[in-house]
């Protein structure tokens, strides 16, 4: 719900700011705001190691969805950088089933590509099957997503929450510090949109959103994850609607209704052989 309902604030600030100077500051604060929550969690952690390598794996992993995703949108349309990022959701249990060796359940199979497939109708248009270089960056965005949820799936169950948080904020920060002054000409004007949007962003959307996520990760699959993630539009567009006065068509209530189905059809598995347990 957070992050999709940032995206105006995000969309209005970076008029005032480069994105990747924008995601520096963003990581950055909220590392700080992690590191200053979990610095008890951290110090009295049980196999740091082990954290701290997970965290550094999943952190280079979100920061390289972040940065794909960014540079091909200078090459590509929006609403198919959305369709093609979503595609992280049907990714999800398809690699977690090469890592594993095993089949993906069925309900969960048919689940993610509903919620593809309703993604695809809130944002996709008629141009969909042109291909640029933009389109193939954000194709790996979404390879790049899929492989973070997957990387906190493995690394959540025995890893410290705050330790592992710490880290993977702090690695997209030192990643996205290190970029900003030479991959793109680096400019702001601190206006107050620049300052709420990385208000919201680095403490909700990023410090509070991405400790929940590893916190939960530890009881609840991959797979699952993508799929609850996939609410993420639906909320994009109530806000849209909300803040910006931006109409709902049929296809997209459409979409949403698909995502909404997907998830519950991939929660409650009402057919196909249950997986054995893990």
């Amino acid at each position: 719900m957070v992050w999709g309902a940032t995206f105006v604030l995000v969309k209005e600030a970076l008029a005032d700011v480069s994105t990747l100077l924008f995601l520096a500051v963003r990581f950055a604060l909220a590392a700080a705001a992690l590191a200053m929550v979990f610095l008890a969690s951290v110090r009295k952690a049980r196999n740091r190691a082990h954290a701290v390598r997970g965290g550094t794996i999943a952190g280079v992993f979100l920061f390289a969805g972040y940065v794909l995703q960014t540079f091909g949108l200078k090459f590509t349309t929006a609403s198919k950088a959305a369709f093609i990022t979503a595609l992280y959701i049907p990714l999800v249990p398809i690699l977690s089933a090469l890592f594993h060796r095993r089949t993906p359940h069925s309900a969960e199979t048919i689940g993610v590509v509903m919620a593809a497939f309703g993604t695809g109708l809130m944002t996709a248009h008629r141009n969909l099957l042109e291909v640029s270089l933009g389109d193939l960056l954000v194709a790996g965005c979404a390879v790049a997503f899929a492989l973070h949820i997957i990387a906190l799936g493995h690394f959540a169950q025995a890893a410290d929450t705050g330790t592992l948080a710490v880290t993977q904020i702090g690695t997209c920060a030192l990643l996205a510090s290190a970029l900003c002054w030479w991959a793109e000409p680096a400019r702001v004007h601190w206006s107050a949109k620049v300052w709420i949007a990385l208000g919201v962003t680095s403490l909700l959307a990023t410090a509070l959103a991405f400790s929940l996520q590893t916190w939960a990760q530890r009881f609840t699959s991959p797979t699952r994850t993508a799929l609850l993630f996939a609410m993420e539009p639906v909320f994009a567009w109530m806000t849209s609607w909300l803040v910006a006065g931006e109409t709902l068509t049929g296809r997209t209530l459409g979409g949403a209704g698909l995502i909404l189905a997907g998830i519950i059809l991939a929660e409650l598995k009402p057919f196909g052989t249950p997986l054995p347990p893990a």
